[in-house]
């Protein structure tokens, strides 16, 4: 298979219901939930492109542009955008959607870079 095809297979959607345990004072999601969630899904994308162990090492910037009220729709899509010798960059974008209307606008935006492991968890290429 090749790169291409590989980053095509990897993308991922999640959705989730945004209920009043995950959210704060605001009533609106809690930035470290938002953050876990986004986190999960890149671990998803980057496993799912190099079919090995991998962990992230740093996110890179996240924007939050939208507050997620309690009582809307989440969909986090991730995609692969750069590939490196023993490391991927993964885009997560989280956006918002009311429950009972068509609405739906981007909230957060952030980039993960997660790289691939071996047994001893030292760093090993992505691809063979």
């Amino acid at each position: 298979m090749t790169t291409d095809e590989r980053i095509k297979n990897a993308a991922t959607s999640v959705c989730k219901a945004i209920f009043p345990n995950t959210t704060n004072h605001y009533d609106t999601l809690f930035g470290g939930q938002a953050l876990g969630w986004m986190d999960e899904v890149a671990f998803i994308v980057a496993t799912r492109f190099c079919r090995k162990d991998v962990v992230t090492v740093s996110m890179d910037r996240t924007d939050f542009k939208k507050p997620i009220p309690a009582g809307t729709i989440v969909q986090m899509v991730g995609s692969i955008v750069k590939v490196g010798r023993t490391s991927m960059q993964v885009q997560v974008e989280m956006f918002v959607e009311e429950m009972f209307s068509d609405h739906r606008e981007s909230a957060i935006l952030g980039t993960f870079t997660l790289v691939a492991i071996d047994e001893k968890r030292r760093p090993i290429p992505v691809r063979d």
